[in-house]
C-alpha cells in the first residue's frame, strides 16, 4: 500500500544546501507527494518597487522543501522522480535583473569595470494559462504561454558534503532546464542512505539558458511520483518524457558542461542499443539536440537530447517511466 504525503513548509523550514539537513517527512518507493515550493526569492518580492538585494539576504536565496527520505534507498541506487503536476500557487510570478548576476553582466568571476546592470523588477499576471509581459518603460505587452517547471531538484550529495541550492553538480540542484516539467521522470544517483531528495525554484516559465539570470518565478504546488531502482547507477541526473532521452551536465565552462551531457547520453544510448560508443557517438552526433539550461549559476548546465523513436524499442530504467505514466493518469494527470 502506498501513500500520498502532503507537505507545506514553513519559513523557518525551507532548506538552502543539498546535504547537512535532517529529513523533514521520510516516504516509501510508490509513495507520492504533494509539496508547496517557495519561489526564489522565498515570497519576499511582491511589486516592482521591492528591489532583491532590499529584502533577500544572501545566502538566503532559491530555497527548497526537503530534504525527504525514501526508505531503502542506499548510494549506488538511483531515485526516480515522476512529476504528476505543476501548478503556480500565486496569480503572479516575478522577475528581475539583479546587479552582478546573469549571462550579460560583469560578475566577481568575470570582472570587468562597468556598473552591473541597473536593478528591476517586472511581475507577470498568471491567469488563463498564459504568463504577462508588461515592459516597465514602454506600453509593450504580450501574453507567454504557461509551462511550468523546476529550476531546482536534487539529491544529498556524497562524502558528508553540502552543497548550496543555487549550485547544479552531479547531485542535480540548480539545473535551470526547461525540460523538467510535468510529465516528466527524472532520475538521480542516491549518494546517501535514504537519497535525501528536495526540490524548489518553480517557475512559470523560462527561455533556454535563463539568460537575465531570473525565470519567470512563482510559488508552486507540485505532486509527484517516487520509485526506487535498486543497484542501478545513474553518473548524472537524466530526464525521461514520452519522446525523449535526456543527460545533463554541470560544470565550468560551459563546453564542459556539454561534454558531460553528450558523454552521459552516447553511453546511455550504447547500453541501451547494443551499439558499440563510435556508432552511439554517431547516431547522437546526427540525431541529438542541446538545449541549454543555464548559462548564470556557479556551474552552468547543459541538456543532450534525443528522441526515442530513434533507439528502436530501448527501454530505459526497464520501462519505469511508462508505468509511473500510467499511475500518473490514475491520479487525474
Amino acid at each position: 500500500m502506498t501513500d500520498l504525503h502532503v507537505y507545506s513548509p514553513e519559513p523557518d523550514e525551507l532548506a538552502y544546501t543539498f546535504g547537512g539537513r535532517a529529513p523533514v517527512r521520510r516516504l516509501r518507493p510508490g509513495d507520492a507527494l504533494e509539496v508547496y515550493t517557495e519561489d526564489c526569492f522565498g515570497g519576499r518580492v511582491t511589486g516592482v518597487d521591492t528591489l532583491p538585494t532590499q529584502v533577500v539576504e544572501f545566502p538566503f536565496l532559491n530555497p527548497v522543501s526537503g530534504p525527504f527520505h525514501v526508505e531503502g534507498a542506499a548510494p549506488g541506487d538511483t531515485l526516480a522522480l515522476h512529476f504528476v503536476s505543476l501548478q503556480p500557487a500565486r496569480d503572479w510570478a516575478v522577475s528581475s535583473t539583479f546587479p552582478h548576476f546573469g549571462a550579460l553582466t560583469s560578475t566577481s568571476h568575470t570582472a570587468t569595470l562597468q556598473p552591473p546592470l541597473e536593478e528591476r523588477v517586472w511581475i507577470y499576471d498568471l491567469a488563463g494559462g498564459v504568463a504577462r509581459f508588461s515592459a516597465r518603460n514602454s506600453d509593450f505587452v504580450v501574453d507567454l504561454p504557461l509551462d511550468p517547471m523546476h529550476g531546482t531538484v536534487g539529491v544529498a550529495p556524497a562524502a558528508f558534503e553540502a552543497r548550496m541550492t543555487i549550485t547544479p553538480d552531479a547531485h542535480g540542484g540548480n539545473m535551470d532546464t526547461p525540460e523538467l516539467r510535468a510529465g516528466v521522470t527524472a532520475y538521480f544517483g542516491v549518494n546517501v542512505d535514504g537519497a535525501l531528495f528536495a526540490l524548489g525554484d518553480g517557475h512559470a516559465r523560462q527561455g533556454h539558458g535563463e539568460v537575465s539570470g531570473v525565470a519567470v518565478e512563482c510559488a508552486m504546488r507540485t505532486t509527484l511520483i517516487v520509485e526506487l531502482l535498486k543497484g542501478v547507477p545513474t553518473p548524472w541526473p537524466r530526464l525521461e518524457s514520452d519522446e525523449h532521452l535526456m543527460s545533463t551536465g554541470s560544470a565550468r565552462p560551459l563546453e564542459d558542461a556539454y561534454r558531460i551531457s553528450q558523454h552521459d547520453l552516447v553511453t546511455w544510448v550504447a547500453g541501451l542499443t547494443g551499439l558499440d560508443e563510435l556508432d552511439a557517438l554517431q547516431l547522437v552526433s546526427q540525431a541529438g539536440e542541446a538545449p541549454v539550461g543555464n548559462v548564470c549559476d556557479t556551474n552552468y548546465t547543459m541538456v543532450a537530447k534525443v528522441a526515442k523513436r530513434y533507439l528502436r524499442g530501448a527501454r530505459a530504467y526497464d520501462g519505469v517511466h511508462a508505468r509511473l505514466r500510467e499511475r500518473a493518469a490514475t491520479m487525474g494527470a
